[in-house]
């Protein structure tokens, strides 16, 4: 029986991974339910149970914040553990139920016994995008980025209509990139191209997501060979997609950045006149500062 230490995942990416599979609980009931529509099997019956359990847990957990009683919080998700083990001991062979379980003590930190988990799930059944993506994670946050990439890869054809899979590859490229430089496998370009490529499919998959749309405008500043013009347009999509003022005013600085790379002066100085907020003073002045220091050159 595995003794649960709520634990933090290490590492930047660890923690993006985690916060990007926060919908997994839902994709376990909705895969259990295509099963249902089939045959439902008491194993499946158990497993949305608990799923269920788990979902209601960390909603909890998330919604109490620095008020949640910690010891309660690890007795709780203790006693998932239990459910888990006695729903894999009487089914040993049950793919969806080692994945799920891999995935909660992906969760709670215990990262090694999740990843050997996920490992069982995708030997039971190598065609979970979930558990592929989940093992990518993994590897890219013990340092292994050229491991990772073949995992998001599989992913993304498992299920290319998800973003998050298009996200964590983009990321991966961007953050491990002279990893994948030194292997000779990859050339700038082509690096550039898979990492721009995956944050603008991760965007349109999910138009909703702000954030989603906020990286990929990033990514351009990330490229060897920037599209300028490009840039621009996704600088303009979000401002009209931002709901406050703050928010528009900051695509308005990126923007304007981007003109000053492009030798647009007075477009950004009107651009950098409509941004009134206090908070993003420190950013204008910043920009502003650019633009007398490319004027003396």
């Amino acid at each position: 029986m595995k003794r649960i230490q709520t634990q933090k995942m290490a590492g930047d990416f660890g923690r993006r991974a985690t916060r990007a599979a926060a919908w997994w609980v839902v994709w376990f009931c909705v895969a259990v339910g295509v099963r249902a529509a089939e045959s439902e099997t008491m194993a499946d019956r158990a497993l949305k149970n608990i799923a269920e359990k788990q979902r209601e847990l960390f909603a909890v957990a998330e919604k109490k914040g620095e008020k949640l009683d910690q010891e309660a919080f690890r007795t709780q998700v203790q006693s998932l553990t239990h459910e888990y083990e006695r729903l894999l001991r009487d089914n040993p062979k049950f793919a969806l139920a080692a994945a799920a379980y891999g995935g909660l003590l992906g969760k709670v930190g215990m990262r090694k016994e999740a990843a050997a988990m996920l490992l069982k799930a995708s030997q039971l059944d190598s065609d979970i995008p979930f558990v592929k993506n989940q093992l990518g994670g993994y590897l890219a946050e013990e340092g292994k980025p050229l491991e990772a990439a073949p995992y998001f890869l599989a992913a993304i054809k498992l299920a290319p209509d998800e973003p998050i899979y298009h996200y964590q590859l983009a990321t991966l490229l961007v953050e491990a990139r002279d990893d994948f430089l030194r292997s000779g496998e990859w050339t700038r370009a082509t690096l550039d191209e898979a990492m721009t490529n995956g944050f603008r499919r991760a965007a349109e998959l999910a138009p909703d997501r702000f954030e989603l749309g906020y990286r990929h405008a990033e990514s351009f500043y990330d490229l060897a060979k920037p599209d300028w013009d490009a840039a621009l347009k996704a600088w303009a999509a979000l401002e009209e997609k931002a709901q406050t003022a703050i928010e528009r005013q900051t695509m308005r600085l990126h923007a304007a950045n981007v003109l000053i790379k492009q030798g647009k002066p007075d477009y950004a100085r009107t651009l950098m006149a409509t941004v009134e907020e206090a908070a993003l003073q420190g950013q204008k002045q910043k920009l502003i500062a650019q633009l007398a220091e490319t004027a003396k050159k």
